[in-house]
């Protein structure tokens, strides 16, 4: 496919769009098709063929607000409806072209205009399944520009210019990881996509392979192109159903249309794609033990150097970058590396797409500017916390991320604010706590999905993080005592300092992030033998004796 063919693709697409008075977009992502979005699609077409109207209905990806899903958006009105049925299909479908249905329109005005939409621009716009939509929106326009008028220094050179880092949760310079890949030695190199998303309450990734999986494709196929790599795998988890068959459709779809295989555009670029499946194994998210999966291998971590961009799959040099990276390339390649890098904050460029769960009321997808404050991102967008309750915490960074407390809603978000307040960035799981919430339990609870998760490679992670456990569960059952917290906290630094991987070394981010501002639950677990916030399950003791409160 030449650039001339694709833009006449496109034009066809627009003139056919053009057909229609109006279009009827039907969020089908997994959570709205939990709720019954595809009886919703039927219905809607079905009323649309017996109306006489001239109707578009199309499937797309997540919208952004889940919890007010199944969602369904009317263009060119822009109407959204929330929590839409299949038995509302008759009334929206008659409503086209005349007032919209009260009782379902959604007002979420403040949650879309804070966001800037870079990743999700084609979030409830396309067919995840149908390559000419995506084509209709520029897809796969950069990739053609990159082969046809770009060295691939010169796209490493874009991509280092936007100062993207990598959004799996290091935050590692994109830039600088494709120029080590690009001049490492040797003949085969590989591309990897990390679709192993595993943090509880995050689903950024799934959600972008579901919605836009060409858009990560078109990004691989970019990196490739760039580092001199011939072969690419996504790795993504079993528990990704949907997201996998639409990848599948997307590769298929490429493939036939020439933008993967041999001679790609016509040139000498030859670049295809693989998909891998993994057991749910959270260590897998780290990059070495990803490798070893994709291999056939146990998913456990190695030590580093050698590191992959050296030493990665089957012992070649290997770009390794998550979903939500390279769904960046694309629009980085089209407008320029100034474009992205005047978006963020000075050392975080760009945008983040974070998934809000917890105690908010719009739990979902935002996508918003690097730097941008935690109060905006929860009190604005995400509604605030709902039921006249108190907010009073928000982990970043999944279960090893740090909790920040209430009084730090306006620390602007970046990878290095989060740090130096004992969090993390993570792959962009945002879980919002109020005051029902006991910090001593949160911090239990994340501690033992680590402690399960491991895989018990290195003595440290294995057996650390089972006594962070024991020790977090005698206070929370009002048992521990003053010299518990003292161990905890010295046994967190010791499994920070010694584990093998990342996941040993994050683990107890919750544990001392919620003893450095929450350390007064601890006491009153500790000492008053009581939870504040009546979650743990603490049997009151008969009298507490002056010596023990003093």
């Amino acid at each position: 496919m030449t650039i001339e063919e694709l833009e006449q693709v496109a034009k066809s697409v627009c003139q056919e769009n053009d057909k229609y008075d109006f279009e009827v977009n039907v969020c089908m992502d997994l959570a709205c098709m939990s709720q019954g979005a595809d009886r919703l699609r039927d219905a809607l077409e079905k009323a649309a063929g017996a109306s006489g109207k001239n109707i578009l209905v199309r499937r797309t990806g997540c919208m952004g607000p889940c919890s007010s899903g199944p969602l369904v958006r009317v263009d060119p009105e822009e109407h959204l409806y929330h929590h839409v049925k299949a038995d509302n299909a008759d009334a929206i479908v008659a409503s086209l072209g005349g007032p919209p249905v009260p009782e379902l329109q959604c007002d979420l005005n403040d949650h879309f205009d804070r966001q800037v939409r870079v990743v999700l621009e084609n979030a409830g716009h396309i067919d995840p399944e149908k390559i000419d939509d995506y084509i209709g929106r520029d897809g796969y326009k950069a990739l053609l520009t990159a082969l046809t008028e770009m060295t691939p220094n010169g796209v490493i050179h874009r991509i280092t210019e936007s100062g993207l880092r990598g959004r799996g949760g290091g935050g590692y310079p994109t830039g600088l990881k494709w120029g080590t890949v690009a001049k490492a030695s040797g003949e085969l190199k590989y591309v990897v996509c990390n679709g192993d998303e595993g943090d509880p309450g995050a689903f950024m990734d799934r959600s972008v392979m579901e919605g836009d999986p060409h858009r990560v494709i078109e990004g691989m196929a970019i990196a490739a192109y760039a580092v001199g790599a011939s072969k690419g795998f996504i790795y993504v988890r079993a528990e990704y159903p949907v997201a996998v068959s639409r990848l599948t459709t997307a590769i298929r779809e490429a493939r036939r249309r020439g933008l993967l295989g041999n001679g790609i555009c016509n040139t000498p670029f030859n670049f295809d794609v693989e998909i891998r499946l993994g057991a749910g194994a959270f260590v897998c998210g780290e990059e070495t033990a990803l490798l070893a999966s994709i291999e056939g291998k146990r998913g456990t971590p190695r030590p580093r150097p050698p590191y992959p961009a050296v030493s990665g799959l089957f012992g070649k040099p290997t770009l390794i970058n998550n979903v939500e990276t390279f769904a960046n390339i694309a629009p980085i390649v089209r407008n320029g590396g100034k474009w992205f890098a005047n978006m963020g904050s000075e050392r975080s460029k760009g945008t983040k797409v974070f998934a809000l769960t917890g105690k908010i009321a719009n739990t979902g997808l935002v996508e918003v500017p690097m730097g941008i404050k935690l109060r905006e991102i929860i009190e604005v967008i995400g509604g605030g916390v709902p039921d006249g309750h108190q907010f009073k915490a928000v982990q970043t960074g999944g279960p090893s991320g740090g909790c920040i407390p209430a009084e730090m809603l306006d620390l602007g978000v970046s990878y290095d604010a989060l740090m130096a307040v004992g969090s993390i960035m993570g792959s962009g799981g945002m879980i919002v706590m109020d005051d029902t919430s006991c910090m001593v339990n949160v911090a239990k609870f994340f501690v033992e999905f680590c402690m399960t998760e491991s895989c018990g490679k290195c003595i440290p992670c294995r057996a650390g993080t089972a006594q962070m456990f024991t020790l977090l569960t005698r206070i929370c059952d009002g048992k521990g005592t003053m010299d518990d917290l003292d161990l905890l906290i010295s046994l967190c630094e010791t499994i920070k300092e010694t584990s093998l991987c990342g996941l040993g070394m994050t683990a107890p981010n919750p544990v001392l992030s919620t003893i450095k501002y929450f350390r007064n639950e601890y006491i009153e677990h500790i000492v008053h033998k009581r939870c504040p916030a009546g979650v743990c399950n603490i049997e009151a003791p008969a009298a507490v004796s002056a010596e023990v409160l003093a």
